[in-house]
């Protein structure tokens, strides 16, 4: 008799054939958590028969004759936790840290709390926690759900090659780790090499930010969650290569939907896509596994003008991450952005009176999709230099609360957007860590003051601090949970990588929260 799927009834629950059914290396189920998943050691040893002769060599020496697809997985299979440096692992806290902050102040938004609202209706198997809506889904949707509330804010660090490189990946990783029990050092394994991937595939691209259709994490974000995922499944090479086929035809986000809701579910649907590429694979699903090189595969389609393979084969040396290292967000908007608001901060602190201003004129790269004079919405000037600029000279600063149309709206933003002239000039610098962006201002005396932005703080030649990093981190946390629970999970962080499974189930409470009233 065929299978019947009751309405609300997950696909996770349905019975599979016994064939499919996971099962040790020596022919026994794995073992199971208290909650009904198999645990980390059972899940990542146990074999399906199609994994039987998968015999690709792992150490990316002996691989030369294979294909570009074949090679670059079995760089990444042969990467273990052992493999990564203390260089590495501090890194990488560091920006899981700043993610999670970023993804506690977020979920507090209008599109978090809708998509939390969408996932818990849906039901499913509480395999990982939702965070700060006090329950469990599955952990695909999970996934995406923190993924969405990680990247609402725009306050994620930022990726050299530009991207988002946080939010499609570490959601995965954290609920991957919460469903396998695993431990936190293969967690962050896991996070390194997902951000690898995004950063060694846009530096093989040449990372021409005019020359992608979509939204960048729309595309390589997917192929770092699915990396991320085949590390806590324990991938074999050949299906780490069908896991990124699998996620190859799952890219998607178009830009247009920037400065709406939509765009941070770009980050949520590349993290579930990948997460199940992933466990896809791992269940025998096949793709072609020569994806980045075939025609009309993933290179052909998105970069097709330049591909070094070279580049991207030289995965994890350095780590992207590590060296030149990502830019840690001082500001909640688009980073070019930054630029701007760091010039006009600094004019503000030589104007007295901000209703003196009589015209500001911005000067900055050919940035299009930045060039937004009259925001529609608080969050649409997120991504309008007019508006960053705008509030940074009216108030002194730029926070979460700029971005609401309540500050949007207000009679002495509506005046000064009316006042202020952009100008986009092709022979500036679009690298972010090359760029500079000039606002001058003048006043209603005649007296002019302009200043030019390189270096915006948290960028690759300002690095943050480590005290101005714990501000950060404690203002973002103080969103969602109290003085105590924050400073524990700041210490949790801190030593992630030495969490065995039970503290990681610990921190995963702290995230999730209390239940709320439905």
């Amino acid at each position: 008799m065929p299978t019947t799927i009751r309405r609300n009834q997950c696909a996770s629950s349905l019975p599979f054939p016994p064939a499919a059914m996971p099962t040790s290396w020596d022919g026994s189920r794995p073992r199971s958590s208290p909650r009904g998943s198999p645990s980390w050691k059972s899940w990542t040893a146990f074999r399906y028969p199609s994994e039987l002769d998968m015999n690709t060599p792992t150490d990316g020496k002996s691989i030369q004759a294979e294909s570009p697809t074949a090679r670059i997985a079995a760089i990444i299979a042969g990467i273990t936790s052992e493999s990564l440096d203390e260089q590495a692992f501090a890194a990488a806290k560091l920006l899981i840290a700043d993610g999670i902050a970023v993804a506690l102040a977020g979920s507090v938004e209008d599109a978090p709390q809708i998509v939390a609202a969408h996932v818990h209706d849906m039901g499913c198997r509480s395999q990982a926690s939702v965070w700060s809506f006090g329950f469990k889904t599955t952990s695909a949707q999970a996934a995406f759900a923190n993924a969405v509330s990680m990247h609402v804010l725009d306050f994620e660090p930022m990726s050299s090659p530009p991207t988002h490189a946080l939010s499609p990946t570490l959601p995965v990783a954290l609920a991957l780790g919460e469903m396998l029990q695993a431990p936190g050092r293969e967690i962050v394994t896991a996070c390194a090499k997902g951000f690898e991937m995004q950063g060694r595939v846009l530096l093989a691209s040449s990372h021409d930010r005019g020359a992608l259709a979509f939204h960048t994490p729309g595309v390589v974000g997917v192929m770092g969650s699915a990396v991320a995922a085949s590390h806590l499944l324990g991938l074999q090479p050949q299906q780490i290569q069908h896991a990124l086929g699998i996620a190859a035809s799952r890219c998607a986000g178009l830009s247009a939907n920037t400065g709406s809701m939509v765009k941070c579910t770009h980050c949520g649907n590349v993290a579930i896509a990948g997460l199940e590429a992933g466990l896809l694979a791992k269940r025998g699903f096949t793709a072609n596994p020569a994806i980045f090189e075939a025609k009309a595969g993933y290179v052909e389609t998105f970069f097709p003008k330049h591909f070094d393979y070279e580049a991207l084969f030289a995965f994890g040396r350095p780590y992207r991450f590590v060296d030149p290292g990502m830019a840690i967000k001082f500001y909640p908007s688009k980073y070019p952005t930054h630029f701007g608001i760091a010039a006009a901060t600094a004019l503000r602190k030589r104007i007295a009176d901000p209703s003196a201003i009589e015209r500001v004129h911005i000067d900055i790269p050919e940035i299009v999709d930045a060039d937004r004079p009259r925001p529609r919405s608080g969050l649409e000037g997120k991504f309008s230099f007019q508006y960053t600029v705008a509030a940074a000279l009216l108030d002194g600063r730029v926070g979460i609360d700029t971005f609401t149309d309540d500050r949007r709206f207000r009679a002495d933003m509506v005046g000064l957007l009316d006042r202020i002239q952009l100008t986009r000039d092709p022979s500036r610098s679009r690298d972010t860590r090359n760029m500079q962006v000039e606002v001058s201002v003048v006043l209603r005396d005649g007296a002019t003051h302009k200043e030019v932005c390189a270096r915006p703080p948290g960028s690759w030649g300002a690095p943050i601090d480590r005290e101005s990093h714990r501000d950060k981190l404690r203002s973002c946390l103080g969103v969602r949970l109290s003085d105590a629970d924050a400073a524990t999970l700041i210490e949790l962080l801190d030593r992630l990588e030495q969490l065995e499974a039970g503290d990681i189930q610990r921190l995963m409470g702290l995230l999730r929260g209390p239940a709320r009233p439905s």
